[in-house]
């Protein structure tokens, strides 16, 4: 009786070991960049890297005034593991030079040429990422650009053309913060969705990934008195609204998620507020919701990183704009009905594994959607682990901006 208890046990502590080695053998990872970051001068310490590490960050772009400046926030991001978005005025006079002296720096991560330029700027900024890639190959070029909503649909689709062909990075990056907040109520950007269908079908054509954000910070921008009256706020960042952004990003294929801002600039006309790091150097509420939102998809990176995104559709009471409704279901669903609210369903292949992500589209209201698989369909919980999808009843209730993920065996 001893020696079958003895067995026993042995044979439990080994296959704890075969799980443990299973779960440390997960090495998939999506990079996190923080915009905005640790400004130069009194809080450019150690101790702030390691928190902006801490809280999930692979990269870091500050904006630094002078080439020693840039190294020296290299320097410290090293320390850490951390790579920095450099950038300073040297690496637009001398390129050449500039690149040759970092190039080879631990803390380098990539080169920060501009933000959100124009059609007409894309031919200059073309020529300078040639000279920076004529002497380090090694290290991408970095641009983002502006939101669909500074465009018609189709002028939006010709600037990222004209961006893949006349730029021709390793990636496309834009940004657009769709959570807004007028008159006590929070609303979603009408063209969020297209945005998104538009830049992920450019990545597509040209064979790139695309790289997309969050807001963590915070503000008014009054560009957007263009395209609303009263002018919205952004408001300060709740789990729902960052849900909605980062899994809305990842549903489409992104594969480096970004925040704007981790530090809080100075207020000027913007009134930025309540990001990450505040202007005193101590951190925000907002910080632990990005920490444990960052860890969050970290849990299930491997079904997002290094992904093909099949196809993404829409259910509910109400497509956005530019998106397609669901009319086949995926192989081994036999049910996918939306009861209330609405949300998108992201079909995607990875590593020869394939998913169904369910995400609820609303940021304030809950989506109650019907789901039946047969035997081959598992539900990946937010932790990773697994269990047969028929163990639940048909009714799913997504909290808003929240997601489940389905493994098709």
């Amino acid at each position: 009786m001893k020696k079958t208890i003895f067995l026993l046990i042995c044979g439990l502590i080994a296959l704890s070991g075969v799980q443990a080695r299973k779960k440390k053998e997960n090495v998939a990872h999506i990079p996190i960049l923080a915009w905005t970051s640790i400004p130069p001068g009194e809080f450019a310490t150690l101790e702030h890297y390691q928190e902006l590490r801490d809280a999930g960050f692979d990269y870091s772009l500050s904006w630094t005034n002078s080439l020693n400046e840039a190294i020296h926030t290299m320097d410290l991001a090293a320390n850490v593991g951390v790579k920095m978005v450099f950038m300073c005025p040297e690496l637009s006079k001398e390129p050449e030079k500039t690149v040759a002296r970092v190039k080879d720096h631990p803390g380098l991560g990539m080169y920060y040429l501009r933000d959100e330029p124009g059609n007409d700027a894309l031919d200059e900024i073309g020529a300078w990422a040639r000279r920076i890639e004529s002497v380090d190959k090694a290290h991408p070029c970095y641009m983002n650009l502006l939101p669909s909503y500074c465009f018609t649909p189709e002028a939006y689709a010709e600037h990222l053309r004209l961006f893949t062909e006349k730029v021709a990075l390793p990636q496309i990056s834009f940004d657009n913060y769709p959570i807004l907040e007028s008159e006590g109520c929070i609303f979603l950007c009408p063209t969020w969705y297209q945005n998104l269908e538009l830049v992920s079908a450019e990545a597509r054509r040209v064979g790139v990934p695309f790289w997309a954000f969050a807001l963590s910070s915070a503000h008014t921008n009054w560009g957007l008195e263009k395209f609303y009256q009263p002018t919205p706020n952004y408001p300060i960042p709740t789990t729902e609204y960052l849900r909605i952004q980062m899994y809305s990003n990842l549903a489409y294929g992104a594969q480096l998620l970004q925040y704007f801002t981790y530090y809080t600039p100075l207020p000027r006309d913007m009134n930025y507020r309540q990001g990450p790091l505040l202007r005193n150097g101590r951190l925000s509420s907002v910080y632990e919701l990005v920490r444990q939102m960052n860890q969050e998809i970290q849990r299930r990176a491997f079904v997002w990183a290094g992904c093909q995104v099949e196809q993404v559709r829409h259910l509910g009471d109400s497509l956005p704009v530019g998106t397609t409704a669901l009319e086949q279901l995926p192989a081994h669903f036999r049910l996918l009905k939306s009861e209330q609210g609405r949300g998108l369903v992201s079909q995607i292949r990875n590593g020869g594994r394939s998913f169904v992500m369910l995400l609820n589209t609303s940021p304030t209201e809950p989506w109650q959607v019907n789901v039946e698989t047969d035997e081959r369909v598992e539900l990946i919980r937010q932790d990773a682990s697994s269990v047969p999808a028929s163990r639940y009843g048909p009714l799913f209730i997504l909290s808003p901006g929240n997601c489940e993920v389905f493994e098709v065996k």
